[in-house]
């Protein structure tokens, strides 16, 4: 047989071997010291539910894609879900050096004879290293064991031991993007260890992506890396009072997850962490943070053969900071909730399907920057929308049409905004722009995005007259409704409604309407304060059943009930059953 087909045969082989996890020859779950674990073998743990391996990312089965199969550059050292026919990696070692098809056949994991680390090697003989781990601080009984061994535990846990459940290295203190039940996630106050979940870049690769979370001294923290921007915080009291018990209501009201599913947290002299645990042994589950900055708990369905989204937090996926990358807007309502700017177009249309927007959108034609002559680019108006990060302010333009001529002047200005008798304008790229999505983007500022003038939709040009007359009509409605809405409260206060539902106190839908004083009384008169956000302040409370709740109430004048009811409709729609009543 010629060397071409040699080859060919090993690597479809391998793909074979490592793309399929239920199909395995290897059941041991220990690699003794001194042992290798070479391409196309594999450690399963003893419950046959989890497998260590090399793998080569691909797109699953069933998954079109209009660019072919598309299939990762590199290969990895994983842990993976061993009976779930979606490959479906819960910790990968080498994410920031694949290796290459070129190397993979020379490549080993390898313990070392002593014991003292673990290794990701290519070429026996010089033996170039792509991931490693040095086992130190051993004890002396340990550096004289020779039962030093790595082993695959039941939970997913790659773990190095000498002593029986002494581990001196465990991969669940390495998190890539999601925990598992029974995983630690937060940090040691003695050693400082810090467990950091970070983002995949995409469906393929399991790089380091975006987005990251931690729980440190701070709290849980949510952040985008470049640029580095914080976006969603849980302190310890908000952890301990509202979260832990919150998750607790939460799973108990979801059929997927009710009875099985438990949410833990402790924090002691010693160690702050978070960590559930799960009682189904034969279940499938994991909490991410995903490419879109969420984080996520996922259940498998064996009905559906697919993972099953529960729960996000936070509950906007427009809430993550400039998820859907510059020149785009996100729309909380929509499926598909990230779209380009008008007249911009995808910047790598194939990383958008494996959903890494990071290089958002560009424009379709230059802007017009003349040095002899005034430019001849309008401004596309986009109403509604919490404007982009990062503004400048100009200090001389004292009018709306001072400030579109400060940014005309500009070729390397792509839009302004004027708010409040006051210019803002944009020279780098646009990013976090929100449409107002009634769940958390309530902003309701205009950004006037510069373009080509032929690139100006037909029904914006020329269009001073139809604005003045939408926006007079725009604001009898608005006039109207909010009469209308005042007329209903009035009417609603005088027959005492206001604390009871109109059909025995809950809807067809289940959402009850509570008495105020009822509300009052479950988060003792308002007294536990959890956050605010959104026009509201939210509290802790709990019900006569021992229902633990948040409560929002609205804050001021500065909120009609019709947004104010929005908002909490919001909660219904990522998670059917979170929204108690009103």
């Amino acid at each position: 047989m010629s060397p071409l087909h040699t080859h060919l045969g090993f690597f479809l082989l391998l793909l074979f071997s490592l793309h399929n996890p239920s199909c395995s020859a290897a059941v041991n779950d220990t690699l003794a010291a001194g042992q290798v674990l070479a391409v196309g073998e594999k450690l399963v743990s003893r419950n046959g539910k989890f497998a260590l391996g090399f793998y080569k990312p691909a797109l699953p089965e069933g998954i079109a894609s209009k660019y072919g199969n598309i299939t990762s550059p590199g290969w990895y050292l994983a842990i993976w879900f061993n009976k779930i026919p979606v490959c479906t990696t819960v910790w990968v070692a080498n994410r920031e050096r694949p290796i290459t098809d070129l190397e993979i056949k020379l490549t080993q994991l390898k313990f070392s004879q002593n014991g003292s680390s673990l290794a990701i090697i290519i070429n026996r003989a010089t033996e170039s290293t792509v991931w490693s781990r040095q086992i130190a601080n051993r004890t002396a009984q340990a550096k004289t064991s020779m039962n030093t061994r790595a082993i695959l535990l039941d939970s997913g846990n790659l773990v190095i031991e000498s002593i029986p459940d002494v581990y001196l290295w465990q991969s669940f203190d390495e998190p890539t993007d999601l925990a598992l039940p029974g995983a630690k996630f937060g940090w040691n106050k003695v050693t400082g260890l810090h467990r950091t979940g970070i983002s995949k870049k995409n469906l393929i690769d399991p790089g380091l992506g975006p987005y990251s979370v931690q729980l440190n001294e701070r709290g849980i923290i949510l952040w985008r890396r470049d640029p580095y921007m914080e976006y969603w915080t849980w302190s310890s009291v908000q952890l301990t009072n509202m979260l832990i018990p919150l998750l607790n209501s939460l799973l108990e009201m979801n059929a997927q997850t009710k009875g099985f599913l438990t949410p833990n947290y402790t924090n002691n002299n010693e160690e702050e962490y978070f960590m559930y645990h799960s009682s189904d042994e034969s279940s499938s589950s994991f909490v991410s943070i995903d490419m879109s900055g969420q984080l996520k708990l996922s259940i498998w369905s064996q009905a559906n053969q697919s993972w099953q989204e529960v729960y996000a937090q936070p509950p906007d996926p427009c809430t993550p900071f400039a998820t859907c990358g510059p020149f785009s807007v996100c729309n909380g309502n929509s499926d598909l909730f990230c779209d380009c700017m008008e007249s911009f177009s995808q910047k790598s249309p194939q990383d958008w399907e494996l959903k890494d927007r990071t290089a958002g959108c560009f424009r379709n034609t230059p802007l017009d920057c003349p040095s002899n002559r005034s430019s001849t680019d309008m401004f596309h108006t986009i109403t509604r929308v919490a404007l982009p990060a990062n503004p400048e302010k100009i200090e001389d333009a004292t009018t709306q049409s001072k400030c579109a001529e400060s940014c005309l002047s500009n070729c390397s200005c792509n839009a302004y905004a004027y708010k409040d008798s006051t210019c803002f304008v944009w020279h780098s790229e646009l990013l976090n722009v929100k449409l107002h999505d009634s769940i958390e983007s309530l902003s309701e500022d205009t950004l006037y995005l510069r373009l080509a003038a032929k690139d100006m939709p037909a029904t914006t040009k020329n269009k001073q007259k139809p604005v003045v007359v939408a926006v007079t009509a725009a604001s009898i409605a608005g006039f109207g409704l909010l009469m209308l809405m005042l007329f209903f409260l009035i009417w609603r206060n005088k027959f005492k409604c206001c604390g009871v539902t109109l059909h025995h106190n809950q809807g067809s839908s289940g959402i009850i309407a509570f008495r105020y004083t009822d509300l009052s009384h479950a988060t003792k008169n308002f007294s536990e304060k959890l956050g605010s956000g959104g026009f509201g302040s939210v509290f802790k409370g709990v019900l006569r059943d021992s229902t633990t709740i948040a409560v929002k109430r609205l804050d001021g004048s500065h909120q009609g009930e019709k947004q104010f009811r929005a908002e909490t409709l919001g909660w219904r729609h990522l998670w059917e059953g979170i929204l108690v009543g009103f």
